[in-house]
């Protein structure tokens, strides 16, 4: 192995929020880091804020033959599948779109690998994001690595299948395939088509006088809410174990979203949410998941790895990021990367 191969990583979605934290924690590492966009993605404003020490590509991820001429290029040590999907509400309406997205281009890259590593006798390692959504209404709380699957929207079930073909690669072919069942994580790169986004975003214009209320569906919902900063770091650490696992990333404790509100509104110096909240039954999903909370142990034990960042940080930095964006007119800057 060279040693630019050993320190090269291939990331997909490189301009998603994981993607940019990714990198960035890559390139401290020391790596050569080459991430990748859709073609035709105007991301230009975002990378040139966040990512200045990397090679971006354009590729589709569902391109078999692009990923393949990629890999063959590069010559990486570990690929980052980043590129997805990634809305679970917007699924239902997009169902055929994320299932090639999240499900089929997973199996079009592991093809890819394995033709790769017949070709050169070896293989890039190859990390796919798992969801907790995967599980939909379990019995079991907390989940662990062996909680079946139970899909409820489009969004999980590809996952799914991607997460099984992951498994299924790595047994049939002894390829180094890790899967990290992510919980949700969040920060201020977030898009604010996301409910967390969106209420940091609406806690942050009430404040400051731009608007008056924010309508929201189901808060009931417990999600087990952690910090995108700290998720990355699990998905280098996996990569580097002797033997490949699938890992549980999470913070180990469930809240509901109306707790997620108010954080995200005393972080405002708004105080009580509730006059200022309106529920709307049409932002309900066809088919819900009430709770999801991970068991972050095997994570710990083997990767040494557990996260930094508290619920009540992460928020609150993303709010006060949000007001800063709509004071300043600065939508990217890497200043709102991490809190002071």
């Amino acid at each position: 192995m060279s040693d630019t191969r050993s320190r090269t990583a291939l990331v997909t979605g490189v301009a998603g929020q994981d993607g940019i934290y990714l990198a960035r924690h890559l390139t401290s590492l020391g790596y050569r880091v080459v991430g990748t966009v859709a073609p035709g993605t105007d991301a230009t404003d975002r990378l040139a804020a966040y990512l200045r020490d990397i090679t971006v590509i354009e590729l589709d991820s569902r391109d078999r033959q692009g990923f393949g001429e990629a890999i063959e290029a590069l010559q990486p040590r570990e690929v980052y599948n980043l590129a997805a999907f990634t809305s679970v509400g917007a699924s239902w309406r997009n169902a055929e779109l994320v299932a090639e997205t999240n499900a089929m281009s997973v199996l079009r890259m592991l093809e890819e690998i394995v033709a790769y590593r017949d070709r050169h006798g070896e293989a890039p390692r190859f990390y796919q994001p798992s969801s907790s959504e995967m599980f939909g209404i379990s019995d079991q709380q907390p989940q662990t690595e062996n909680t079946p699957h139970y899909p409820r929207s489009p969004y999980a079930a590809a996952k799914s299948f991607a997460h099984h073909l992951t498994v299924n690669y790595r047994d049939s072919y002894g390829l180094f395939t890790a899967n990290g069942t992510l919980y949700n994580h969040e920060s201020p790169l977030r898009g604010p088509q996301f409910v967390t986004r969106k209420i940091t975003l609406a806690a942050a214009e009430i404040a400051l006088g731009r608007r008056d209320k924010v309508t929201l569906g189901n808060l009931d919902v417990r999600r087990d809410w952690g910090s995108a900063a700290d998720y990355v770091r699990s998905m280098h650490l996996m990569l580097q174990q002797d033997e490949p696992q699938d890992l549980i990333i999470a913070t180990g404790r469930s809240r509901p979203l109306s707790e997620l509100l108010e954080v995200a509104f005393e972080a405002a110096g708004l105080g009580d949410p509730a006059r200022y909240v309106e529920q709307d039954p049409d932002l309900m999903r066809p088919a819900d998941v009430m709770d999801l909370q991970g068991d972050p142990t095997k994570a710990r034990e083997l990767l040494g790895w557990q996260p930094e960042h508290s619920f009540e940080e992460v928020i609150g930095h993303m709010v006060r990021t949000d007001m800063e964006r709509l004071r300043s007119g600065v939508e990217h800057s890497a200043a709102y990367l991490h809190a002071a």
